[in-house]
């Protein structure tokens, strides 16, 4: 594979000394020119823009002219499968997503190259603004890429405790034309591209970002086919290096590079402000201030497999070694060889030993500088981590602590290096966890755990932790490292959001939703155990007179009040709830398996209700308020059902019923007497 020198002075290295006279000798046999470049193809994942700048730059600094190759762009596009292009042959390398270890787990033969973003781009958004994942849960069609390609968005509703099942999931083409048409509800985007075009749109969107759910994928990567990689590690070699340099460049020189997209790459025919736009959006993700181009954690691979393996795409416990690119830099003497056939023994050997020399001594101090550059960059990201982090030995003991551990959980490092974290950290009682975790950390697994923590000020809060190994190192033992979030606030919104979800805001009764799914394991029970169930419909009779006389204020109370007298009317067991307006259910569990036993107990439990609601109200809206007296009863449907019964049979009978009793003079309850039927 033929590589251009660059050109130096020869006075000031014996190294390029020899190089002279390597030329030298090599044109005295007569030896030709370099052989042209070599031609390779790298397939993008979508149509040209800022997503794919590292590349753009590469060819136009001349990056992969000086490695001795002519690189092709094949843009992407609807219906073009990047790994399939590789993996046919039709490319040399590719851009891909994380989903590539799926891929490789599944026997497609890719190598990664280089994890170009840190953070996935991949964004869910919904209509509106605060919309949550329960809201989409509820109704809502969702347009998603095909295949595997936004498992970390199926991710996020899987550990929101969201089945996919109860989600309407589509994978049509046309994600944005069919959001703005309203056709779908949610769709995935790139937080590069999709919020730009929405606000210039003025269309009200939540963006809803898989990191914020602990879910954090790779982005945009760079990959090749295995025989490649093992055919002509060169090639790659020299591949992989010319694109890292090309998004070093772009990423320093965003406006020269935008220029150049207009210029050249354009076909989309963004604005220079939407390339602004997702220049700045890209690099945040990429973080190349703080993290080496290019580089893939090992231990995040494997927790990117893990998700995978939730969903069941992957089983067992299959290794990634032969996935994540190593590089290698041979040296190579086989270009010397004509130097021995004419140059005497004692000059070349000479000049080798120099050479040597200087080559052993420039990759020991760039392996120095590259171990102190690695140094300060996990000083900064350790010191500037938005997580709390902890370093530590085997016995427990801390040997360093960041800021953010300080801040959130009180103690300085100076407070807590030499301690042992699990006798004031953890809460009493709980320290089997960091055992256990450490014994899967010498396993090379990567335990991920949610558990409670304990403050210098003696609070109590839940923490999400990640925790991965540092292994030996000469002159150094092995250690761990964890980070925390605090997610006890997250939790809090989350048990309300899904109280919010189920339950009536006025009376805290289950509503419409929860009142099907109770009735829903109602009817399952009833298949395993068989016997009766009884629903109730309720609607209030001379409700409206109270609104229209005295404000809705007044009939928020009275509607309160209700919901109190319907629960003193049943058992723990059954279940009260508002289905809207001032209509009420009650559904009676647990009912005798003789059909005219079970009606008298539902018809006794209808009569209490009716007794009970026929009482007279005082309602008063603040201490000192005038008291308002006001009657108010029920017209009530009874059904009684079985397990052969569907639900949307149930709920017509039991209104029907009630819309009987209503026609005939209202404060009474009705049987529906015709059997269920299917509508």
């Amino acid at each position: 594979m033929p590589f251009t020198q660059r050109t130096h002075s020869s006075h000031d290295h014996p190294g390029r000394l020899l190089a002279l006279i390597c030329c030298c000798l090599f044109g005295l046999m007569g030896i030709g020119p370099a052989r042209a470049a070599t031609e390779v193809t790298l397939q993008l994942r979508w149509q040209h823009q800022f997503q794919f700048a590292g590349y753009y730059a590469a060819i136009a600094q001349g990056y992969y002219r000086d490695a001795g190759l002519q690189v092709v762009l094949k843009e992407g596009g609807p219906g073009i499968d990047a790994v399939d292009e590789v993996v046919s042959g039709r490319s040399h390398f590719g851009v891909g997503l994380s989903s590539l270890a799926l891929d490789y787990l599944n026997g497609t033969p890719v190598m990664m190259l280089a994890n170009v973003f840190q953070h996935s781009p991949n964004i869910l958004i919904a209509r509106g603004n605060n919309r949550h994942l329960a809201d989409l849960a509820n109704g809502g069609r969702i347009a998603i890429m095909v295949g595997q390609q936004d498992a970390e968005l199926k991710a996020m509703f899987v550990d929101e405790g969201i089945a996919l099942d109860k989600l309407d999931l589509s994978t049509t083409s046309r994600h944005l034309e069919d959001f703005l048409a309203g056709r779908i509800d949610a769709f995935n985007g790139y937080v590069s591209n999709e919020p730009y075009l929405l606000d210039k749109l003025g269309i009200a969107f939540t963006s809803l970002k898989p990191q914020t759910y602990g879910i954090d994928f790779y982005g945009d990567l760079l990959f090749t086919h295995q025989n490649l990689a093992a055919n002509d590690p060169a090639l790659v070699s020299a591949f992989r290096t010319a694109s890292l340099r090309g998004w070093q460049y772009a990423l320093d020189h965003p406006d020269e590079i935008i220029d150049l997209i207009l210029r050249d790459y354009n076909g989309q025919h963004k604005t220079r402000e939407h390339l602004l736009f997702e220049a700045k959006a890209l690099t945040e993700l990429i973080q190349h201030q703080v993290i080496e181009l290019g580089h893939a954690n090992p231990g995040r691979w494997q927790h990117i497999v893990d998700v995978y393996r939730r969903f069941g795409l992957v089983h067992g416990q299959q290794s990634l070694n032969g996935f994540l690119y190593q590089s290698e830099d041979p040296l190579d003497w086989q270009s010397l060889y004509p130097i021995l056939l004419i140059a005497g023994a004692a000059i070349l050997l000479g000049s080798v030993l120099l050479f040597f020399i200087y080559r052993n001594n420039r990759r020991l101090a760039r392996e120095l500088a590259d171990k102190t550059l690695s140094e300060a960059r996990y000083r900064v990201m350790f010191e500037t981590s938005p997580a709390a982090g902890l370093l530590w030995a085997d016995d427990f003991t801390i040997l360093d602590w960041n800021k953010e551990a300080t801040r959130l959980f009180g103690w300085t490092l100076e407070e807590v290096k030499g301690r042992r974290f699990i006798d004031f950290l953890v809460v009493p009682g709980e320290q089997g966890l960091p055992l256990a975790n450490l014994e899967r950390l010498q396993h090379n697994e990567l335990p991920h755990s949610i558990n409670n923590n304990l403050t210098r000020d003696g609070r109590q809060l839940t923490c999400e932790w990640r925790n991965a190994r540092i292994p030996d190192t000469p002159g150094g033992k092995a250690c761990n490292i964890s980070l925390a979030i605090d997610i006890s606030e997250r939790l809090r919104l989350e048990k309300e959001n899904r109280r919010m979800a189920f339950r009536d805001p006025l009376t805290q009764l289950p509503n419409r939703r929860l009142l099907h799914d109770r009735l829903d394991r109602l009817l399952r029970r009833l298949r395993r155990e068989g016997g009766y169930g009884s629903m109730l419909f309720l609607d209030l009779d001379n409700f409206k007179p109270l609104n229209d006389r005295h404000g809705h204020a007044l009939g928020d109370l009275l509607l309160q009040e209700v919901a109190r007298r319907l629960h003193s009317c049943v058992r723990e067991s059954d279940t009260v709830g508002r289905f809207g307006g001032d209509e009420f259910v009650v559904l009676i569990d647990g009912l005798d398996r003789n059909p005219e036993t079970a009606r008298q107990q539902a018809e006794r439990v209808a009569h209490k209700v009716l007794t009970s609601l026929g009482e007279c109200y005082r309602l008063q809206q603040e201490p000192g308020a005038e008291i308002i007296e006001h009657r108010c009863t029920a017209s009530i449907g009874v059904t009684l059902f079985d397990a052969q019964d569907s639900e949307t049979g149930i709920f017509r009978q039991a209104d029907a019923a009630m819309y009987q009793a209503k026609t005939t003079g209202r404060n009474r309850y009705c049987f529906a007497e015709e059997p269920i039927l299917e509508p």
